[in-house]
């Protein structure tokens, strides 16, 4: 094709790329960092959606720490039957157990779950309160 001879000769052979060797040093960095990248958020995860019942206990107790003694104690008699449903347990007794603690059968949960609704002075719950907020900070669930 005498037409197309003047074209076809400008034109240079093709050339292979030069051989990147055995690893190339871009592709290892970013395999590298998505493989990091992946491993922070498996690790995370767990953390951002995780101990929902806890967080809730915890909202709970300090919307009842804003109430005045009888709605709180009641409040917080409410907060330790529904963690007590919420850990598949049933009273006081459960929850020692599923908490390994003896707060609620003899120590100063007793005020939370005997005698609510009797007749008489008020007990301080103080100590109620501030034991309550130590086993729901250790919560696991």
């Amino acid at each position: 094709m005498p037409c197309c001879d003047g074209a076809l000769a400008g034109l240079r052979g093709l050339h292979a790329p030069p051989d990147p060797g055995l690893v190339r040093l871009d592709m290892l960095a970013a395999v590298i960092a998505g493989l990091a990248l992946a491993a922070l958020a498996a690790w995370l995860a767990p953390r951002w959606r995780g101990r929902p019942i806890r967080r809730a206990a915890l909202a709970e107790l300090a919307a009842a720490r804003a109430l005045p003694p009888p709605e709180r104690r009641v409040a917080l008699a409410r907060l330790s039957r529904r963690l007590a449903r919420s850990l598949g347990v049933e009273g006081p007794a459960g929850l020692d157990a599923a908490l390994r603690t003896d707060f609620f059968g003899d120590g100063p949960g007793r005020a939370l779950t005997e005698n609510l609704y009797a007749p008489g002075p008020a007990p301080d719950l103080a100590e109620a309160e501030a034991g309550l907020a130590r086993l729901l900070a250790r919560l696991r669930a």
